[in-house]
């Protein structure tokens, strides 16, 4: 086997476990958004996400890890889309966004 065989076996081997792994981590944003929606008695539209970001970033452990960002569109009346957005580091999500909701209350400060 020459050296170049060997790297290119190489380069398809880490190719296949990103791909791999990066479709781990969609499942996991996916199911994600869905729950927060569901918490919220929120829509998730197209019932997906889409790929926004990738890069290194340490854990808590000061490991290196893959930090991916994922969007998605979810509705709050069933006549808007509005974004969200999930991100995960390595396999664990440490944060869904589903934005600020607005609240009409009559409250008074004095």
């Amino acid at each position: 086997m020459t050296p170049f065989d060997l790297l290119s076996l190489t380069f398809l081997l880490l190719l296949a476990w990103f791909w791999f792994d990066s479709s781990g981590a969609r499942e996991a944003g996916v199911r994600s958004a869905r729950e927060a929606c569901e918490s919220e008695a929120l829509q998730l539209l197209d019932d997906t996400v889409s790929f926004a970001s990738l890069k290194l970033q340490r854990n808590d452990d000061g490991q290196l890890a893959l930090r991916r960002v994922y969007k998605f569109e979810f509705s709050d009346t069933g006549n808007n889309r509005r974004r969200g957005s999930v991100v995960l580091l390595g396999k664990r999500v440490v944060v869904v966004n589903i934005g600020l909701r607005l609240v009409t209350a009559d409250v008074t400060l004095h």
